[in-house]
């Protein structure tokens, strides 16, 4: 059994989960999802996966995670044991992501393991690509104002770009470490895409729309998706899959919009600064990606 820690918003939930089915798939064992810790998590809209899309997993209870992991088993426990110099504490079922980027260790984990993590590269699902695709699949009929605006990109050379603000800006933490892109990333990488499609037309995406309406200027087409919010905010990332090219932001979220768009040639710009520490990212982007 291959037992995936879920926690943090709907991004990371997705690489979570495609880490854990790709080591399950590889392995022929069972994927379960631990979502304890959602029950003191109050950031984000909570645990997302099973309401938001078609795939299903079955959940780890706490004895199964207890057997598995014995005296780790606590969220405080492998908060401890996943420090760099604690490698020792970790037994040989707690899997630990060791570092940012991609790990080959991944395909070493034996069969019975507990992976905790952010595991936020394709490399880790690329295997198994297309049946995630279905798992990914959103699980409500798009209606009202979202099926209008599809159907509006189906007809233009519809543009996502997303500004993340949000939480990157009001809480010191994540500013630290995240940091914002910078409004000359937004326009090297709309100058990148003008230069290589014709009729550009924009739909942008952000947490912080106010900020966005007094502060970003576009000279071309554009529209302001405003709309969904709460518990409907997941409708964005399919509106940003529905169109054909992508900019996105330093998030998982946008990031995921622009994978679940399944065009040949489909262009996307991302940021080289994911992080404010300026840590390399590059196992982070897909092939063909325009990193600036």
């Amino acid at each position: 059994m291959i037992i995936s820690h879920i926690i943090g918003g709907i991004g990371n939930q997705m690489f979570q989960y495609a880490v854990g089915k790709a080591c399950a798939e590889a392995r022929r064992v069972e994927l379960k999802l631990d979502i304890a810790d959602f029950s003191r998590y109050h950031i984000h809209q909570g645990f997302e996966l099973e309401r938001v899309f078609l795939g299903q997993a079955n959940y780890a209870n706490k004895a199964e995670v207890s057997q598995m992991l014995g005296w780790r088993s606590t969220s405080l426990a492998r908060r401890v044991v996943r420090r760099s110099g604690l490698t020792w504490l970790r037994g040989n079922k707690l899997v630990a992501e060791p570092h940012f980027g991609y790990w080959p260790g991944i395909s070493g984990v034996g069969d019975n393991s507990y992976l905790t993590g952010n595991w936020q590269s394709e490399k880790y699902f690329k295997a198994i690509e297309l049946s995630l695709r279905q798992d990914f699949t959103f699980r409500a009929p798009v209606q009202g104002e979202n099926e209008t605006l599809i159907e509006e990109m189906q007809d233009s050379c519809a543009i996502s770009l997303h500004i993340r603000r949000g939480d990157y800006v009001s809480n010191k933490r994540a500013n630290a470490m995240h940091g914002l892109s910078s409004m000359a990333y937004y326009q090297r990488a709309i100058d990148h895409v003008a230069a290589n499609v014709e009729n550009p037309h924009f739909y942008i995406f952000s947490d912080d729309m106010s900020w966005v309406n007094a502060n970003f200027k576009l000279p071309f087409p554009h529209r302001f998706v405003t709309h969904n919010s709460g518990t409907e905010s997941y409708n964005d990332m399919r509106l940003m899959s529905s169109c054909r090219h992508h900019i996105i932001a330093n998030s998982s979220f946008s990031w995921w919009g622009a994978w679940l768009n399944d065009r040949h040639g489909k262009i996307v710009v991302a940021p080289r600064h994911w992080f404010a520490s300026g840590m390399d990212v590059s196992d982070l982007f897909c092939s063909g990606w325009v990193i600036l």
